[in-house]
């Protein structure tokens, strides 16, 4: 028997879904589980969306990758099943993970914690009325950003530029959310960051310069095509990459990450001041992903990086007696 598959056991990689992520979901997945197959893993495909988890018991899985994104998966719905089912996974834990799947709640505890994000207005259904919607690009300016609250990789965002739009874009995030952010847009340097590790021990990998057709790095822009730049090693300035380091390794950890993460964050052009925009605690490992890109321009193969992220599964209970690990 191959000594990873000794090691790790029966493995499930989790992949699909019910969310509106669900299309990258299975390109991440299926990237995850060819390369654990490729190193020796007993991996296999399991979808939530198509069977029930207490399968997972069932069948002996002994070890969760989860690839699966946006709600029900990366906002510690799934970490609260595997928690009760007591099958180690990886990433962040229950609290974590459904903390910073609420782009609100991360800001609140950010600002609580001093550390610096662009303002916002939060709009809740049913809580708001159009005279207040159309007061917003005063209170934040123009252009800003409309979004879903929880979620992921840039669905129902919207980038207002004028005052006309701000009802659409607000319908538009709505139609998606209960809860609706609108953000002070930051003009300057679009930049992502990677975290691997817990608490101490968390650590940034390179960060990433990402450069888009007219700044619109959009769904279609991060997964289908091929037109965005990045740049990896970054061209930032001297000693701006170590700063956004720095506070990204301090994002994660306020918020209680492990595991593994990649922190967004938006560089003023005018003042070179950073904004932690939001922290993604199951990024994509797509082809076009990020976390794997600033992975390899550390010197770790994608395969590697599954591996290492599978080797830190783990609860944030032990399954005996409720003590905690």
């Amino acid at each position: 028997m191959d000594q990873q598959s000794v090691q790790f056991g029966k493995v499930a990689v989790l992949m699909g879904g019910r969310s509106g992520e669900r299309e990258v979901s299975l390109m991440s997945g299926q990237g995850v589980l060819a390369a654990l197959r490729a190193r020796g893993v007993d991996a296999h495909a399991f979808d939530p969306a198509e069977r029930p988890m207490d399968d997972l018991q069932r069948e002996g899985f002994t070890r969760c990758f989860i690839a699966l994104h946006g709600r029900f998966g990366e906002d510690g719905t799934v970490q609260g099943a595997l928690e009760l089912l007591g099958i180690p996974y990886t990433g962040s834990g229950v609290m974590a993970s459904s903390m910073a799947i609420d782009k609100v709640m991360t800001k609140r505890v950010w600002h609580a914690e001093g550390l610096p994000a662009p303002r916002h207005v939060l709009l809740r259904r049913g809580e708001f009325t159009a005279e207040e919607v159309d007061a917003i690009p005063g209170k934040l300016g123009l252009p800003l950003i409309v979004k879903p609250a929880r979620e992921g990789s840039s669905l129902g965002v919207t980038k207002v530029k004028s005052a006309g739009q701000i009802q659409s874009a607000v319908a538009d995030a709505m139609a998606l959310d209960t809860d609706v952010l609108c953000e002070q847009f930051i003009a300057g340097d679009e930049v992502t960051c990677p975290v691997l590790g817990e608490g101490a021990g968390a650590t940034a990998l390179p960060v990433i310069h990402i450069v888009a057709p007219d700044g619109e790095y959009d769904y279609q822009n991060k997964y289908f095509t091929d037109v965005t730049e990045y740049r990896v090693p970054c061209d930032l300035p001297a000693g701006e990459e170590a700063a956004v380091q720095a506070l990204v390794v301090d994002a994660y950890r306020v918020l209680g990450c492990r595991g593994w993460g990649r922190v967004d964050v938006m560089i003023d052009g005018a003042t070179r001041q950073p904004y932690l925009l939001e922290v993604n605690t199951s990024p994509g490992m797509t082809s076009h992903s990020l976390v794997p890109m600033a992975a390899k321009a550390a010197g770790t193969s994608y395969e590697d990086l599954c591996l290492e992220l599978l080797a830190n599964a783990t609860l944030d209970y032990s399954p005996t007696a409720g003590g905690a690990q």
